[in-house]
């Protein structure tokens, strides 16, 4: 073991804490989320969705892509959903320059880079089961949060429904609990979105 690559990929990681979404920690005021307590929190709901639902998914491929699925934010940044034109439209060659760089600084990462590229062809059912939880966990977090990332923001339930359906129903167990979440969001619009207007 060398420790310069321990210390090498520890900073990477270090680096990946420093990305900050769009998206409100609930419980604690103005702090936005950051990349590393994102993809710990997907990977662990997905564990343990795969395991209490007994899903017919590979676990340890779950676990993976959950906390593999935006390592390439730590170069690429972020894109929020609601953002410019300009950065949602380079938010594919950020990301693939991005990945070409992890292989670069990582030659010896080998699993890292290839569970990147399958993730990114979503071919496979966990790939699949992750993109669409990934879509769906925001919506718990806000949710749970009192709707203050999407009052703060301006963010409808008009405009959250077009952006995340289409995404979310790549697959059948995430869409069937987006669907259920969806009756409280109509339920409880106005009070967390603070508008009930599109």
């Amino acid at each position: 073991m060398k420790l310069d690559r321990v210390l090498l990929f520890t900073e990477l990681l270090q680096d990946f804490q420093k990305v900050d979404r769009v998206i409100h920690v609930p419980g604690l005021g103005e702090r936005w989320e950051n990349d590393v307590e994102h993809s710990y929190s997907l990977a662990m709901l997905a564990w343990y969705l795969v395991s209490s639902e007994k899903l017919p998914l590979d676990a340890d491929m779950v676990l993976k892509y959950g906390m593999i699925h935006d390592l390439v934010e730590v170069y690429a940044g972020d894109t929020y959903i609601y953002g410019t034109e300009e950065h949602l439209a380079s938010k594919h060659e950020r990301e693939q320059l991005a990945a070409e760089k992890l292989k670069q600084v990582f030659p010896e990462f080998d699993d890292l880079h290839s569970l990147i590229e399958q993730y990114e062809k979503r071919e496979d059912a966990e790939s699949k089961f992750i993109y669409a939880l990934d879509k769906l966990q925001p919506i718990i977090h806000i949710y749970l949060g009192g709707g203050k990332t999407w009052k703060d923001m301006n963010v409808t339930l008009a405009m959250a429904i077009e952006n995340k359906t289409p995404k979310i129903a790549i697959d059948p167990h995430v869409t069937e609990c987006y669907e259920e979440l969806l009756v409280l969001l109509r339920e409880r619009q106005e009070e967390l979105f603070g508008s009930i207007t599109a």
